[in-house]
Parts: C-alpha cells; structure tokens; sequence
C-alpha cells in the first residue's frame, strides 16, 4: 500500500511510519518541516492536495495544541481527499464525548468532520500515553520537597503499541468508529507518580490537592477510561525502564 502519515515526526507518527515500511508498505511522512517526503500545513491547507494525491491510506496523526486548530486540520485534510477519496484513519482519544476539555472537544469535533466527509474512514481512540505522564510528572517534580497532584485514575498506553493498532486498521480497510484501545490497566495517579520519582531518584513528598470543577469531575467519574479495552500490555513502569513492545 502507498500510505501517507500526517505528523510522522511526532511521538506516534514516527512509530506509526516505522512500522508500516517494516510492514513493506510505501511510507510517506507529512511535515510542515522542509526536507520530509511530503511537505505541507495541514493549519492552512497548503500543499495537503498534492501529498494526498496518490496514496491509498492516510493516517492522521498531527494533532493542534487547540480545538480549533485541530477541526480545521481535519477540514483540509478531508477537502484534499476528496479528488482522490483514501481510506482516512484518524487518532482520537478517549473520552472525548465525556471530559469537557476544550482540546478533547476539538478531536471530537474532528471526528465528526471525518464521519460526514462521505470518505472512506476509520477512528480510534486511545488513553493517555505513557510519556505524557512522565513529561507531567518531571514538570511537577523539579522543585523539592513536595509535588501537589490531584488523585485521579488513568489508564495510561505504550504509543507503539497504538501505533501497531493503527497500521492494523489502515491496512484493513474504513471500518468507521472501531473499539477503543486502552492500557492495561486503570491506575492511580499517585502511585504512578512515585513509581516515576523512584525511577529518577528524587525524593519528594506526594501531596493530594482538591480536584474541582466540570473538567475533574468527569475525571473522577472516569470519563477518560476504557475497563473494558486493557488492549494494551506495556505498564507504566516497564516504560520508565524504557522497555519496548
């Protein structure tokens, strides 16, 4: 197959490019960045025509750091498709009809971007990466002597192992809204935080803070859990090891 990944320097998109030419399939990476297999700006449509033109699947792993960035990606994405219709498999996240996080409500916007497009598609959501964790626990706990995080559940997913869903599924053929993929299983944010300090060597003192407001509470609710999907095998603390699926 001749499959694009939109996002292909990212954390995901990287894994996702990899393992499809390992796979054998003609790979190209979309980038805004010069010098990549397929340069173009997804924000503003530039160049999205000519990187889709030829290809029979296209995995949309760019993301925008807003909602609104994030629907009109989509909105390029699906108006460059549309002379040449690939099979459109697009990244999501869980919880995205439940927690009322402004970014959540822009992938959810944009999958429905991608379900009326009238073009072949696929969407799965998936929990929490490992690595988000990690970057938000080693923001909090930089300064001793305490880190203040609110206890929550996560269910926390290895991106490779996300990323050998997806070219499962861009393989497969449009399969609409598929089942969701989660880690293996649902966990503490307080215990994965000192397993993170452990990992590291820092010794500081887990302090819980109140959680309010709508944002929290669908958290606490476990809007941003899938039990019943454990699809995920990699536990947080084998990703601290920096152990690979």
């Amino acid at each position: 197959m001749r499959v694009l990944v939109t996002g292909g320097t990212g954390v995901l998109g990287g894994r996702v490019a990899a393992r499809l030419r390992a796979a054998g399939h003609d790979t190209r990476v979309m980038s805004r960045r010069p010098g990549t297999e397929a340069t173009a700006d997804l924000r503003t449509g530039e160049g999205v025509r000519r990187a889709v033109a030829d290809v029979d699947a296209v995995v949309h792993c760019a993301t925008g750091l807003r909602g609104r960035v994030e629907v009109e990606m989509a909105r390029n994405l699906v108006t460059a498709a549309h002379d040449t219709s690939p099979h459109l498999v697009y990244v999501s996240i869980v919880g995205v009809d439940r927690v009322p996080l402004g970014y959540y409500q822009g992938k959810l916007a944009a999958e429905q971007v991608f379900e009326r497009s009238g073009l072949p598609v696929t969407t799965l959501r998936a929990t929490q990466f490992h690595h988000l964790l990690s970057r938000l626990f080693d923001g909090m706990s930089r300064l001793p002597p305490a880190v203040p995080l609110p206890r929550l559940r996560v269910q926390p997913v290895d991106p490779g192992e996300v990323a050998d869903r997806l070219v499962a599924l861009a393989v497969a053929g449009p399969a609409g809204r598929v089942a969701d993929f989660g880690g293996p299983a649902v966990r503490d944010t307080h215990d994965l935080v000192r397993a993170f300090l452990h990992a590291r060597g820092r010794r500081r003192v887990v302090v819980p803070v109140p959680a309010v407001g709508r944002v929290f509470q669908a958290l606490r609710a476990g809007g941003n859990l899938c039990p019943e999907h454990t699809d995920g095998r990699l536990t947080y603390e084998q990703h601290l090891t920096g152990a690979q699926p």
